[in-house]
């Protein structure tokens, strides 16, 4: 594995302030050459009221010019001249963007459904959407490849991140061995709650609770990269609960009627 990574603390992250913006970067990725990434807080932005900030979700309400002036935004930020994003329906189906293909949502609302988005391709933003799902970034450093996944309590439950790690491996001959994976922030074990988790978890997930009701799905998230064969060095959690830190981020769990904060990657 490249030397950089001997000795980095994969914990922490970055947070940066600019043009009115504010975000995140995982020390993990920030030193790899040509990958740019950010984890976008809902601060800054034209959305008002209770969507007020970042918003660049098209489906709660907001007025479309003020997310397409937020998904600009985001996207000027980092640098990249395009912006996809899925119609995310908490499944594990993928869309793969290859072969020059030009798929920018940055203006629009999404055409294509899935939760799994990968790409090869440069100058091309990797968008996710969230409100207490996680995004989880998975980078191959050997093929230089890219896959950005929306993985929720029920995308735990489906296996989307074993999907994501399959799918790179049937696209680009990826070594899970030689993948980075990060997850954003999300609904921490102290605001998870399930009152009907026996019905809507399976077993092999309860021992996941980390107090009556409660469940890490921070660390179910972990086992399930671990168990794709990525390797524990490798994986950073941000560790940032979504709902107890509003101020922040947006969050259903908290706010119900919000909006939706993006996590972006993309090669340069």
């Amino acid at each position: 594995m490249p030397e950089y990574l001997s000795d980095m603390n994969h914990a922490h992250l970055i947070r940066r302030e600019q043009n009115g913006l504010a975000f995140y970067q995982f020390r993990l990725l920030q030193t790899v050459p040509g990958l740019k990434h950010g984890i976008f807080t809902r601060l800054g932005g034209e959305s008002s009221g209770k969507l007020g900030g970042l918003n660049i979700s098209f489906s709660v309400g907001d007025r479309a010019e003020r997310v397409a002036g937020n998904r600009k935004r985001v996207r000027e930020m980092l640098g990249l001249p395009s912006l996809t994003s899925l119609r995310q329906v908490h499944g594990i189906d993928s869309v793969v963007i290859s072969n020059g293909r030009v798929c920018d949502t940055t203006g629009c609302p999404e055409t294509e459904s899935g939760d799994i988005l990968l790409t090869d391709q440069i100058g091309l933003g990797l968008m996710i959407k969230q409100a207490d799902c996680q995004s989880v970034i998975l980078y191959d450093l050997e093929h230089r490849a890219l896959c950005n996944l929306h993985s929720g309590w029920r995308g735990n439950v489906r296996g989307v991140i074993g999907e994501g790690i399959r799918k790179m491996q049937a696209v680009y001959g990826t070594d899970p061995a030689w993948l980075l994976a990060a997850v954003g922030p999300s609904l921490g074990p102290c605001c998870a709650e399930f009152i009907n988790y026996r019905e809507e978890l399976p077993e092999e997930a309860w021992k996941y609770q980390v107090r009556p009701l409660y469940f890490d799905l921070w660390q179910w998230s972990r086992d399930q990269l671990r168990s794709g064969g990525v390797r524990e060095e490798n994986i950073a959690v941000a560790g940032i609960c979504t709902a107890c830190h509003t101020e922040e981020f947006y969050s259903y769990r908290k706010e119900k009627v919000t909006g939706r904060f993006g996590t972006v990657v993309g090669l340069v």
